[in-house]
């Protein structure tokens, strides 16, 4: 996998792939999270291609958070990966 943004993810549909898939993009969006000292953790994916993620460090209770997760992570996962319905906070 290149660090290209356009590249997408081949969206099969499988449970183990899109958690691989999920994981990859994660380790890419992960360092400019840490810069700001926070972090990201999948924690599942359901049935429905919601993604649940947790956040850690600086980003639990930071106001701009939830922006981070829609308009970064979630915005990042859909175009990768296109099975991706939505991303969430544990």
């Amino acid at each position: 996998m290149t660090d290209s943004p356009e590249e997408v993810l081949d969206p099969d549909t499988s449970t183990t792939d899109m958690h691989r898939q999920v994981e990859e993009v994660i380790e890419l969006i992960r360092p400019a999270l840490q810069m700001d000292g926070g972090d990201i953790e999948l924690v599942e994916i359901d049935g429905d291609a919601n993604v649940r993620v947790e956040l850690h460090g600086a980003c639990v209770g930071c106001p701009a958070s939830l922006q981070t997760l829609k308009a970064g992570v979630e915005r990042i996962l859909k175009d990768r990966i296109p099975t991706v319905n939505e991303v969430y906070t544990a």
